[in-house]
């Protein structure tokens, strides 16, 4: 990738100090003492093989990361979630893992991970990777050893295989289905040739679930963890936290899996209890590994839920105390465009999060979601209405997450039948297209595709890029006032010159039944979002420092968020 335009602001001072810390007889830091600088972080989260490509093979790397460093701290970003980038045989997008302590060939290598991890450092932020708990590869050398190994053997014991049922074990061991479409098992032949046992697959096939209740397993990730604590890394995502343990004597399911998000909790595979006290051990490693020059020390390092769970009050769970420090928001990013809605689901989540003193982790976007200008109504409406999400995200109290690209505005892409990748197209019989439109590569700069992703071809890159994308580039969106990247620059700086309290009750104004909403972070900044589809007037002693679209005659029009300065009573 080529040289990006330069920052329009000077470097961006994270360090907001470090109290004094006080240390309990334990040895470890008093966490009420410390900074928490995960309370009111905004994270960004780059998947790598479609960021940017460093040695025009068409896929992006991690040096193609460590090159765009400077336009993420120029940002204003506090932290960077890099989605996986171990070895993997990619049927699922990199989550199935062939071997979770090293770096796939085609991405880099383990001394790249620690010049990336050390540029960020250097330049003041943070580096959460993944975690992948709950399934391995099918290429990963646990399973392939298991598919070798006779039933009941100490190589499947790590798994979940378990004997079919009727005539000769034909039937799977029960109605459980896969949230990539059809049974969640698949039967193996045995070493002698006869149809066998059959191993749990929530997801695609090639992704086998490890069996949580080994303790050879549990003893294996604290590794993994380690490994990359002493590679430098500040933090972890935990993908799908709530699935790890399953019901133990794995009871039929009934109809409508995957289907109602809001009974995800009933599920015999989903969110159970067991789950709490491995998260406590998981927090108790983190508290206490030694931490490498230049990482946050030990007290002060982030694990994040992706917890699919939808009742703010079960989702608190995975962040009390002594537990994860953030669990992703997916009732917001599910949450459709309007008032009544919004309003319910923020003062929900934050009552839910306030009762166990952790904040709430607002998402929009990711890796598995259609991108808000498409799924907010696409055109100039899904436009108008991303924008001022945006905002609406950013001035919330606690932490929040942004996708790459988001900050350009960028759509789902419509790609062609063959260049999808994502299990759900096959799987789904070809009517379910999936998430790869929201993977394709960052436009950077130039007039036509790959925008300086990569020197290959546009053929060759990891995800083919519209034709039209040429307004959306960095470059095309540098220094224009009114462009998407302008307003999250923007944006985040006045977050930080606002921060809002890191605990206490958030109000919400306006009626229960208006269009519109507000809440004041803190004393001074208030932000107010209309809905529509009336205009909103603004009071005339308020000062507006930033609105997603133009404020005429002191209102504020449709699906537009305005931040105020309160002027003080007189």
């Amino acid at each position: 990738m080529g040289a990006l335009p330069a920052a329009p602001t000077a470097p961006v001072t994270r360090d907001r100090g470090t109290p004094e810390r006080s240390t309990p007889s334990g040895g470890v830091p008093d966490e009420t003492a410390l900074a928490q600088w995960w309370r009111d972080s905004v994270c960004y989260e780059v998947y790598p093989r479609s960021f940017s490509d460093s040695d025009g093979d068409g896929t992006g790397d991690l040096r193609g990361v460590t090159a765009c460093l400077e336009y993420l701290s120029a940002l204003g970003v506090d932290a960077v979630w890099i989605t996986p980038f171990y070895p993997s045989p990619l049927a699922d997008a990199g989550y199935d893992i062939a071997d979770h302590t090293a770096v796939a060939s085609e991405l880099g290598t383990l001394a790249d991970f620690d010049a990336l991890v050390l540029k960020a450092h250097a330049l003041g932020l943070k580096i959460l990777v993944d975690v992948v708990p709950n399934h391995t590869s099918d290429a990963h050398p646990w399973f392939r050893q298991a598919v070798v190994s006779a039933p009941g053997s100490r190589a499947r014991q790590r798994y979940m295989f378990r004997p079919g049922q009727g005539q000769d074990g034909a039937a799977p061991p029960n109605d459980w289905r896969s949230a990539f479409g059809g049974p969640a098992w698949t039967r193996v032949p045995e070493p002698d040739g006869r149809p066998g046992e059959w191993y749990l697959h929530l997801h695609a096939p090639e992704q086998p679930d490890l069996n949580w209740r080994d303790g050879e397993v549990v003893d294996d990730f604290e590794r993994i963890l380690r490994f990359w604590l002493d590679h430098g890394v500040d933090g972890f995502r935990v993908d799908v936290a709530h699935t790890l343990f399953k019901e133990s004597d794995l009871p039929d399911a009934g109809p409508g899996q995957h289907q109602d998000i809001s009974r995800n909790h009933l599920m015999p595979y989903y969110d159970l209890d067991d789950l709490h006290p491995l998260f406590r051990q998981w927090r108790a490693l983190l508290d206490r590994h030694p931490a490498r020059p230049g990482a946050v020390p030990p007290g002060e390092r982030l694990l994040v839920a992706e917890a699919a769970v939808f009742d703010p009050d079960r989702l608190a769970r995975y962040v009390g105390p002594g537990e994860m420090q953030q669990s992703f928001n997916f009732a917001f990013l599910e949450c459709p465009w309007d008032a009544e809605a919004m309003r319910r689901v923020i003062e929900g989540s934050v009552a839910a999060m306030a009762a166990v003193d952790a904040p709430v982790t607002w998402v929009l976007s990711s890796h598995d979601a259609i991108r808000p200008v498409t799924r907010y109504g696409g055109g100039a409406t899904g436009r108008r209405r991303a924008r001022a999400a945006a905002l609406l995200m950013l001035a919330l109290p606690g932490a929040a997450y942004v996708f790459q690209g988001e900050e350009l505005g960028l759509p789902q892409a419509e790609l062609p039948d063959g260049r999808l990748r994502d299990p759900l197209w096959e799987r789904s019989g070809h009517t379910d297209r999936g998430r790869d439109g929201c993977r394709v590569p960052i436009p950077w700069k130039g007039g036509r595709a790959p925008y300086g992703f990569s020197s290959a071809a546009p053929e060759d890159c990891w995800f083919p890029q519209p034709a039209d994308w040429t307004p959306l580039t960095v470059e095309a969106q540098h220094g224009d006032p009114g462009s998407m990247l302008t307003l999250y620059r923007t944006a985040l700086r006045i977050r930080r010159e606002h921060p809002a309290p890191l605990s206490g009750p958030l109000t919400l104004l306006g009626p229960d039944d208006a269009s519109w909403l507000g809440f004041d972070r803190g004393s001074e900044l208030r932000c107010v979002v209309n809905f529509g589809p009336d205009p909103v007037p603004l009071d005339q002693d308020d000062e507006v420092l930033l609105s997603s679209a133009p404020v005429g005659g002191r209102k504020i029009p449709a699906d537009t968020t305005v931040w105020v300065r309160r002027r003080p009573p007189r």
